[in-house]
């Protein structure tokens, strides 16, 4: 098969997939979850064979590890933030009213003791500034009404948050198989591959590898730190809602810095309405959050997660929310898996380029011809 084939048969193969994945968006959710627990899970499942225990033994004792320790966060930590949810959506309507007036509040001082004696000294008039708090308080209104309207239509598609609660079931079973046959499918698939093309394979499948078992792995305990970091420390210092935040911080975390700034804003915000017209409460919320990013940033994430992934946080972020657009949950699941890939064999084709004569043997008689006001850098 020729060259040009090849590259044909290939990209046609990878939009089948993708077409296949979209087809199939509403079912092949359980699948995508299972292969990742599976993939996280499978250097457990050697470790236990290597302390004597088959394949099948080492799948039974972590199936039942994650079982138990599913059923233990459901027991524990679900009933007590549905709790917090269901009040802080009874709470919203006063909160918001408070923010908006304290919005207010600030705008009338700020034009009391500093924008009017500013602009006399100017010898300007302060007919404008009624003007500009009146457009922060449209500014703070439309704003709550658009967190009013996103939390309403989170909280009207409960069928859609029982539907994902299903899966809960499904999702270990299936993962359950895939665990127990993870290298039989593994070496099904590499028997595939043309015994020419194996080496550089399976040098380009251990880059994916290292890259995606570092990240997967890394970023899911630094999301669990962060989690119990900000709803521990959140709840200590008395702000209200702190275990729904800081849960809700921790699992954003898996996206770089939507975590982070979820979790201060949240917190600042409620803080402030909370502990207003004193600053104590506020300056202890922003405390928590901020030390908790100063440890993820300089001890958490160089430990846990290295600077070898090789995972770009802008790459990441477009990957998530490109594949989530396309695929919804089924895409958040795959996209770090497919963003790990595609980095991987970008890098790899950029180093074929820079090796093949297309880079080092560029024809002179090609060459590019510069106007004369531009010169080449080696030229100046």
């Amino acid at each position: 098969m020729r060259i040009e084939w090849q590259i044909i048969f290939w990209f046609a193969a990878l939009a089948c997939l993708v077409m296949l994945l979209w087809l199939f968006n509403g079912v092949i959710l359980p699948f995508a979850a299972a292969f990742v627990i599976a993939y996280l899970l499978d250097p457990l499942a050697v470790h236990l064979q290597r302390l004597g225990l088959n394949r099948l033994a080492a799948t039974l004792v972590i199936l039942f590890g994650f079982v138990f320790v599913l059923a233990l966060i459901l027991v524990l930590i679900v009933p007590a933030l549905t709790h917090q949810f269901a009040a802080f959506i009874q709470a919203l309507p006063a909160l918001l009213n408070k923010l908006q007036g304290l919005i207010a509040g600030a705008a009338t001082k700020l034009n009391t003791d500093f924008a009017t004696p500013l602009l006399r000294k100017l010898g300007l008039r302060s007919t404008s500034m009624p003007d500009i708090k009146t457009s922060l308080n449209d500014i703070a209104g439309q704003a709550a009404g658009w967190f009013g309207g996103a939390l309403n239509s989170v909280v009207s598609h409960g069928a859609a948050l029982i539907s994902l609660a299903s899966l809960l079931v499904v999702t270990p079973v299936v993962a359950f198989y895939m665990l127990l046959d993870y290298h039989r499918m593994i070496a099904a698939a590499d028997s595939l591959i043309p015994p020419r093309y194996r080496g550089v394979v399976h040098q380009l499948a251990h880059q994916i590898d290292t890259t995606m078992s570092g990240f997967l792995r890394g970023q899911s305990l630094v999301c669990l730190f962060l989690g119990l970091w900000y709803g521990l420390g959140l709840t200590i210092v008395g702000v209200n809602f702190g275990l729904l935040i800081g849960i809700t911080g921790g699992f954003l975390s898996f996206i770089p810095y939507v975590g982070s700034m979820t979790a201060l804003i949240a917190a600042a915000i409620i803080s402030l309405v909370q502990g207003w017209p004193h600053w104590t409460l506020f300056a202890s919320a922003v405390g928590v959050v901020v030390v908790g990013q100063f440890l993820e940033g300089n001890v958490i994430s160089p430990k846990l997660v290295g600077d070898k992934v090789g995972l770009h946080p802008v790459w990441l972020m477009f990957a998530l929310l490109a594949f989530g657009s396309l695929l919804g949950f089924t895409g958040l699941i795959i996209a770090v898996p497919v963003a790990a890939a595609v980095g991987v064999l970008l890098r790899f084709a950029v180093q074929q380029y820079r090796a093949s004569e297309l880079y080092t043997n560029f024809p002179e008689s090609h060459a590019l011809i510069l106007p004369k006001a531009i010169k080449a850098p080696d030229e100046r």
